[in-house]
Parts: C-alpha cells; structure tokens; sequence
C-alpha cells in the first residue's frame, strides 16, 4: 500500500540505496534489467527464503515476511539480516505462511506492528488470523505479540489472503479474508469468508458496518470475493482490492460499503475442471470488476504508486504476477481502472511496495526470492 498514508518518513537517499552492498547470493541469476524493453533500473539487493510481504520502516529498515513464519529485519544499506524473535506458531502447508505486515498509523511513536498468518485450527483446518506486537528493533524483537482477530476454523484449503489496510484517517482497519476453497460462504451472510472487514484497531467490527443491519456478520463491509491478495486505498480515498480468480478471471475490484462482486456465482473466469461460471453481465445483481485478465496472470501483490521518482506513473496501481511472471500497471481515474503496462520480470513475483523515496520494491518468489528495487533508467 502507499506508505505515504501511514505517516511513514525516511532520511535515506536514493543514492544511499543505489549503493547499498548487496549480498553476492542477490545477483546470482541474470538480473531482470537486461531486457531492454524494461523501462526502469532492476538492482538486486537481497535474497530471502521463500519471502511473502515487506514493509518500509521510519528509518529506512525492511521487515519482510517469509512463508515458513521467519521475519526478517533487512537494512537495505548494507544488506544484512536479522530474524526478528517473538513470531507466532505458523501453519506454512501449501498456501500457509506468515502473511501480510504494515505498521500502524502512529508506529513512530507506538512501534506497533499489524500481521496476517496462518494457524494450525481443529484437527486438520485451519484459518487466518490477525495480530499486533511492538517491535524492538535493537533486539529485532516482537513484544506483546497478540491475535486481535482469528478468521472461521472451517478448511484445511487454501485462500487465506489476509491482507491489511489501514483507512486514510487512521481510524479503521480493512482486512480480507478468503473464501477458504470453499465457494458458498463468501455469499453467506454469517461467515467471514470471502469478505472484505472492516475492523476497529483493536480487531473488533466497526460500528455501522453497511450489512449488520441485513443480519451480517458485523465486521462484513463486502462480500463474494474468492481470494483477496492485495488491497490499498489511493490518494482519493477510493478503497482497491485485487483477488485471484479461479481458472482465469483475475480482478482488480473498486471496493464499495455493501456491494456483492458476485464470487461464486458470477466470475470472468471457469472452475478448474472447467465447469463454466456465468460471466459478470450488466443487471446480474453482483459488482462487476474493473479490470480482469484471461488468460490468468495469478496476481500476488498490489501497492498504489502516487510518488514523485516516476511522475509518469501517479496514480497507478501495481500488481505482481505469479504465474504470469510479470509486473502490471494499472492507471486510475476515479472510478475507471484500465491496463497501462505489462512488463516480463523472468521470475514469479510475489510482492510490491513503493519505497519512502519513490523507488519500486518487487520480491520474487520461491526459495531464493530477491528483493528487487526498481527506479527511473538513467
């Protein structure tokens, strides 16, 4: 999300990062800048096993998640690392991992963290779940570390999504929950799955959420979604979410109070055995997306770009492509999104952030993920 929202200040330059030590592990590979169809600088300047979501600190430091529950306090200065003590018990199995990270709206002064992850449930499921703890960076410790919210104990599937948004006011939390591979209960008014919430800062529902009063569950702001991987607000206020489909039917979704966007019953994609799934249509009742993508770029990450570096580019949504191995820019305006560029990154890409100086920050999937900064070609 745009760090820009969260109060977050940096002194470190971009010349500082341009010059940052870069492990010898971190450019391994052919570098991604090779191409000359890139219009922008690839550096490498980390390497992370199996890295989920990263978040920009005050002092210009990196916590990044990695999929197995290890969080890892970066310096991008000098490229070292330390794992940061104090992390919940993580169920990782297939789509599990320590998930989403982003720091409170006050962290300069509270040093409160906000995290998503996945937990061992009853018997064999499993559910999501949402956490707080104070971080102590001269010991890369978590304090305090406390679930404020835990998702229904009801799949041992996949779906998770757990991403984390805080309102521009700083008041409210919005958090998503997936539909756990299960279908119905994203359409089910009592369940929490498939749903976009709304919290209060201490993970309770917020007061005069829009379907309490239809016999919701009171934390629902919206619902039939299937697996919500990123979500920001931009510089309007207006609330963006992405999700994945299910065979094709990649979305990018305005996030209205109420609305249903229609999972499963209405979807751009088919189900994987190939069943067909009525496409969104005009009257159908349910939210229509803005933007999709068929064939599928299995979206994983989603930031909003307002910053100076790439003047060209404010306004703009990115999200990562895992299948799809790429990087998409979707320019705004107001309520209209539309596909602005695709560019081919060679590797799986599981997250993006906009860095405090404007630069953008990629990870790379997999084992030996790297964390790419991409800034303006000279």
């Amino acid at each position: 999300m745009n760090l820009s929202m969260l109060g977050l200040t940096t002194t470190f330059s971009l010349t500082l990062l341009a010059s940052a030590v870069v492990p010898a592990a971190a450019n391994a590979r052919p570098n991604a800048s090779a191409s000359a169809d890139l219009p922008f600088e690839v550096k490498a300047v980390g390497t992370f096993k199996s890295p989920w979501s990263m978040a920009f600190l005050p002092n210009g430091n990196l916590l990044v998640t990695q999929k197995e529950g290890e969080l890892i306090l970066f310096d991008p200065a000098t490229g070292s690392k330390r794992t940061v003590s104090g992390t919940p018990a993580v169920s990782s199995k297939d789509q599990g991992a320590l998930m989403d990270i982003v720091p409170a709206p006050d962290f300069a002064a509270s040093k409160l963290l906000y995290f998503s992850y996945s937990e061992t449930g009853s018997g064999a499921s499993s559910r999501v779940v949402l956490a707080t703890a104070t971080l102590d960076q001269a010991s890369a410790a978590l304090k305090g570390t406390k679930a404020i919210f835990r998702g229904q104990d009801a799949s041992t599937g996949g779906h998770y999504s757990g991403r984390i948004a805080f309102s521009p006011d700083g008041k409210y939390l919005f958090f998503t929950s997936g539909d756990r591979q299960l279908l119905d209960p994203a359409q089910d008014p009592k369940s929490t799955l498939g749903k976009v919430l709304r919290l209060n800062l201490d993970g309770t529902p917020a007061a005069a959420n829009p379907l309490a009063a239809r016999g919701f569950h009171a934390a629902v702001w919206s619902y039939g979604h299937r697996n919500l991987l990123g979500i920001a607000f931009d510089k309007q206020g207006r609330l963006w979410e992405m999700e994945m489909g299910p065979r094709h039917g990649d979305e990018i979704n305005l996030i209205k109070p109420g609305l249903n966007y229609g999972w499963p019953r209405a979807s751009n994609g088919n189900h994987y055995d190939g069943r067909d799934i009525p496409d969104h249509t005009r009257g159908d009742g349910f939210e229509a997306p803005k933007v999709s993508w068929n064939p599928a770029i299995s979206p994983g990450g989603l930031a909003y770009y307002d910053a100076e570096l790439f003047p060209k580019w404010k306004n703009s949504l990115f999200i990562t492509g895992l299948s799809g191995k790429s990087l998409d820019r979707i320019s705004l305006d107001g309520e209209n999104a539309t596909k602005a560029d695709h560019w081919d990154m060679g590797e799986r890409i599981r997250a993006v952030r906009t860095g405090p100086d404007g630069a953008l920050w990629v990870l790379e999937d997999g084992p030996r993920g790297r964390l790419l900064m991409l800034t303006p070609k000279r």
